[in-house]
């Protein structure tokens, strides 16, 4: 038996004598190819303040890479992260409030997008068309429709994409799955999400007020309906409103359902899908979102539930967030901090098991070594970026039209007239939904 003390004792011994523990890979962490003077990648960043300056980070780890570009509707924030980048490497990166002028630049090998999701579609395959490999946040985008134009744009222009779900580069979760597919858990009847967190919920809605000087508001909204000026609705906050954002679910729920999906080995889409949900346990705040949400994903012979309420810390196993597959024969419970298993009776041992918390920088990792290869199996392709983000929609959905749902995924259509007007976004002119041919 694994037990948590044995494993770090273990761990910290494997680090001290310079052994290599073994990866998400199916070995070593991917090392970089020698560099030689002419291998450089140039990257330009399109949403410079939280994710896309991390996943940043992470690339400017590896010498071959080099920030040339960064692009940004906040001209503070990009400012700032000029100079960052300057500090880190002698170089100031050009700097843009429009992405198609970054996109023009024929020296860029690839890009990342860190921007608000309902931007994401429009930017990832402008970056397609105009031959840039693409490093994309999750959720892949804030409709359906855009997914399914996302995964054909990176077919159509034959671009390496990799979707910022790094849980798919974590050693603990690839161990997981290698658990699972023994079979010792017994018959899997349901795997359980959930995910509670305070920041879901927000607060009391703020009075609109003037653009913020430096900041374009216009870009930022882009094809996403006019509206007036609100920070409540800005930095960070879009996540809660629908015309930006899904809630907890397309944020914390599609990580935390493609663990669920992947263990299930799900590759389409589920039977039915029956959700609830509303703001019912802060309904006094700004979110448009559900601050409470359930969603059941029916299968042949299982299910996978979501679960959240937002405001709240605490969940199952004493983790606010996770994944639980209930087997006949023992629960595997997995987060970010460990997984386990904790036995039904004497049916199968008690398993603990502890992340090398490696997860963001074997993600870069692999996306660059597929660039270099030109290998479009990434960690998480865009194909399974769509599918994870296409459940949380589909969740939403189900509790938005108040009704259970079925979807045809060949003819892009719901058992409900609804739902059918909530698959695909009306983009504000002079935005343009991209149709793929």
């Amino acid at each position: 038996m694994v037990t948590r003390r044995n494993f770090l004792r273990q761990t910290v011994s494997a680090i001290a004598a310079g052994v290599v523990v073994p990866s998400a890979f199916g070995g070593e962490y991917p090392k970089a190819y020698p560099v030689g003077a002419n291998d450089r990648i140039r990257v330009g960043l399109i949403g410079c303040r939280s994710m896309g300056w991390s996943d940043l980070s992470d690339f400017l780890i590896h010498p071959e890479a080099d920030c040339v570009a960064l692009c940004d509707v906040d001209r503070k924030i990009l400012e700032t992260r000029a100079e960052e980048v300057k500090k880190l490497r002698h170089a100031a990166p050009d700097i843009y409030g429009d992405y198609r002028r970054l996109l023009d630049r024929k020296d860029i090998d690839a890009v990342i997008i860190g921007t608000p999701d309902h931007w994401h579609c429009l930017q990832m395959t402008d970056a397609c068309a105009a031959g840039k490999d693409v490093y994309v946040e999750k959720p892949v985008a804030n409709s359906m429709a855009e997914c399914d134009a996302m995964v054909a744009a990176a077919k159509r222009y034959g671009r390496v994409v990799q979707v910022g779900q790094q849980q798919r580069s974590g050693n603990h979760w690839h161990e997981m799955k290698r658990y699972i597919d023994t079979g010792k858990l017994g018959k899997i009847a349901r795997a359980e999400v959930w995910g509670n967190f305070n920041y879901g919920a927000l607060s009391a809605p703020l009075p609109d007020s003037a653009v913020p000087e430096g900041v374009d508001f216009d870009m930022w909204l882009g094809p996403a309906p006019a509206r007036s000026f609100n920070a409540g609705r800005f930095h960070g906050s879009w996540r809660m409103f629908w015309d930006y954002g899904g809630g907890l679910l397309t944020d914390w729920g599609v990580h935390l359902l493609d663990m669920a999906l992947w263990g299930m080995n799900v590759t389409g889409m589920p039977d039915r899908v029956m959700s609830a949900g509303g703001r019912f346990a802060f309904p006094q705040n700004a979110p448009e979102t559900f601050d409470t949400l359930s969603v059941i994903y029916a299968f042949k012979d299982f299910l996978i539930q979501w679960s959240h309420v937002a405001g709240t810390e605490t969940g199952p196993y004493n983790r606010n967030y996770g994944i639980a597959f209930k087997g006949t024969n023992g629960t595997l419970v997995a987060n970010r901090e460990s997984w386990e298993v904790i036995p039904e009776k004497d049916r199968v041992e008690a398993v603990v098991s502890l992340p090398d918390f490696q997860d963001h920088k074997g993600h870069v990792t692999n996306f660059l070594t597929c660039m270099k290869s030109r290998d479009f199996n990434t960690a998480c392709t865009i194909d399974n970026g769509s599918l994870c983000a296409k459940y949380a929609h589909l969740g939403n959905i189900s509790a938005r039209v108040g009704a259970a749902l079925t979807y045809d995924d060949r003819k892009k259509t719901f058992n409900n007239r609804e739902a059918d007007r909530l698959f695909k976004p009306n983009y504000r002119s002079p935005w343009v939904f991209p149709e793929i041919k």
